[in-house]
């Protein structure tokens, strides 16, 4: 077995939703969740097919995202991997509709950070690890960093 550390490759300002899922419907189930959820979403998602054909199926409402999800997608190789590609939309708006559609097995990560994908690599193909999801703490928050983040999820509407 090989281990191999895939990157993201993704503007710093694109969010991304990286699961696992198990049938070729979920391409249309999840592109539905999504739209459902967000009006106006731009977004791509992309599959890795996990049997005969194998190919990266792929939806979304937004080339630019289609590209970057396919692209990744096909980057990590996981069988039944997925990865979705946010433009203009937060995972927070959608994570519930995506982990709710009944394909769906698990959410590895849900972010805008940095991603690094941790994959194994067999004679038979390739599966998810885990992934390094930005950087590492760089420290314990201080009063002062509770209160800036208190008043930052009021600024944006999450905290009354």
């Amino acid at each position: 077995m090989d281990i191999r550390t895939v990157t993201i490759e993704k503007p710093e300002s694109v969010n991304i939703i990286l699961g696992q899922t198990h049938f070729i419907k979920s391409v249309e189930d999840l592109h539905e969740a999504l739209v459902g959820c967000v009006p106006g979403i731009k977004f791509g998602l992309a599959f890795c097919e996990a049997s005969s054909p194998a190919l990266v199926r792929w939806s979304g409402t937004s080339e630019a995202m289609i590209d970057l999800a396919r692209k990744n997608a096909l980057a990590i190789g996981a069988g039944h991997a997925f990865l979705i590609c946010m433009e203009n939309g937060y995972p927070i708006n959608v994570l519930n509709a995506v982990k709710n559609v009944p394909e769906v097995c698990r959410v590895i990560c849900a972010t805008s950070n940095p991603v690094q994908v941790i994959v194994a690599v067999t004679d038979q193909g390739a599966g998810i690890l885990g992934v390094v999801d930005g950087v590492s703490p760089r420290g314990v928050e201080s009063e002062k960093d509770i209160a800036d983040r208190k008043a930052m999820l009021r600024k944006f509407g999450y905290k009354l």
